[in-house]
C-alpha cells in the first residue's frame, strides 16, 4: 500500500484527506504514513470475510468504546459483511466519560447495527470495593490505583464481549492498532483479546486516514485518544508522546529496520528513541502466545503449527 522515493518519504496512490468538512485539519499526517485507503479497505474487507468463513461464523461482535479504533472497526465490519450481522456492545464503567457513550451511540445509529449497553461498573466495584466497603479483593482492593482498576475493567469488558459472542453467535473482532501493540499500550487478555484484528497492522495515523475515508464521524476523529482510565485521561498525556511522532519513529525502526544511529540522524531525540525501544522490547510477551515447555513429539505452538483452516478439515 505504501511506496517510497529515494528521499525516503513514502508515497501513496490515493491518500486519505486530512481535512474536515469545515476546511480545518482533522489530524497531523506524517508523509511516511500515508497509505492508499481504497486498497486498505479492500484488503481488510476480504480479511474479515475470510476470518469469519474459516472459523465457521457469519456474524461478528465487538466492544464499542466511542473511540476512533473501535469505531473504525465497526465501520469496516459493516462494510465487509453488512451492518445486520454486526453487534456492538457498549460497556461503560464509573470512570468512563459520558461523551464516550454518546459517541458510540452515534456510530450505532449511523450504521444501524444491533447494539446493547452492559454497565461494568458493578463488576469492577464488586472486586475492588467502593467507598469504605471492601469487595472481593478485601480491604487492600480499596487502595487500587486507577491504572489497576482500568486494567481490571478492560478484562471485564472482554469477559462480557466473549459471553455476548455466544448469545449473538458472532466472532469477537479486535480493535487495537499497530502503534498500541508495538509499545505494549494494551491490556493482556483485555482489550487485546480477540479472534482476529482488522486494524492490527495500521498505525494510529493510518487508522485516522482510513476513518476519514470510510466516514467515521469527525467528532470521533478529532478527539484526543483516551483509554478512559480516569476522568480527563488521554493516551498522549499519560505516556508523554504525540502519535504522529511515535508513529514516525516506529515506522522507521520497525517497518524500515533503521538503526538507532540512522533514526537519530533523521532528527529523533536519542532519549525518545531509547525509551520507545525499551517499550517495544519489554512488551514482546504481549504479542506472542504463551510459551509451552516441550515434552512430547508434537507440541502446540512449537512444531504443531498448522494455519487456521475451515472447520471439519481432515488435516491433522
Amino acid at each position: 500500500m505504501t511506496g517510497s522515493t529515494q528521499s525516503g518519504r513514502s508515497t501513496a496512490a490515493r491518500p486519505a484527506s486530512t481535512t474536515g468538512s469545515d476546511g480545518t485539519s482533522l489530524f497531523e499526517l506524517p508523509p511516511e504514513l500515508a497509505i492508499d485507503t481504497d486498497v486498505a479497505r479492500r484488503v481488510i474487507a476480504e480479511f474479515i470475510r475470510g476470518q469469519l468463513r474459516q472459523a465457521g461464523f457469519e456474524r461478528a461482535v465487538l466492544a464499542l468504546s466511542g473511540g476512533i479504533d473501535s469505531a473504525l472497526v465497526a465501520y469496516l465490519v459493516a462494510e465487509a459483511i453488512g451492518a445486520d450481522r454486526l453487534r456492538c456492545v457498549l460497556m461503560p464503567s464509573g470512570s468512563s466519560s459520558p461523551a464516550s457513550r454518546s459517541d458510540a451511540e452515534i456510530v450505532v445509529a449511523d450504521l444501524d447495527c444491533s447494539s446493547e449497553v452492559v454497565e461494568i461498573g458493578s463488576l469492577v466495584d464488586g472486586f475492588f470495593g467502593t467507598g469504605t466497603t471492601p469487595g472481593a479483593a478485601g480491604a487492600e482492593g480499596l487502595e487500587a490505583s486507577p491504572l489497576r482498576r482500568g486494567n481490571f475493567a478492560a478484562r471485564m469488558r472482554m469477559a462480557v464481549i466473549y459471553d455476548r459472542s455466544v448469545t449473538w453467535g458472532g466472532l469477537v473482532v479486535g480493535t487495537s492498532n499497530k502503534t498500541e501493540a508495538l509499545i505494549g499500550y494494551t491490556t493482556l487478555f483485555g482489550d487485546n483479546a480477540c479472534a482476529f484484528n482488522p486494524i492490527g497492522d495500521l498505525y494510529k495515523s493510518q487508522v485516522r486516514q482510513v476513518a476519514v475515508a470510510i466516514g467515521v464521524p469527525e467528532a470521533i476523529i478529532r478527539k484526543a485518544p483516551s483509554a478512559d482510565l480516569w476522568p480527563g485521561q488521554t493516551d498522549e498525556g499519560e505516556a508523554g508522546f504525540s502519535y504522529p511522532e511515535l508513529d514516525r519513529l516506529l515506522f522507521w525502526r520497525i517497518d524500515k529496520r533503521r538503526s538507532v544511529e540512522e533514526v537519530v540522524g533523521l532528527g529523533f531525540d536519542p532519549a525518545f528513541v531509547a525509551r520507545v525501544d525499551r517499550m517495544v522490547a519489554t512488551s514482546e510477551f504481549k504479542r506472542q502466545v504463551p510459551p509451552i515447555a516441550k515434552l512430547g513429539p508434537r507440541t502446540t505452538g512449537v512444531d504443531y503449527l498448522y494455519p487456521r483452516r475451515r472447520p471439519g478439515s481432515a488435516r491433522g
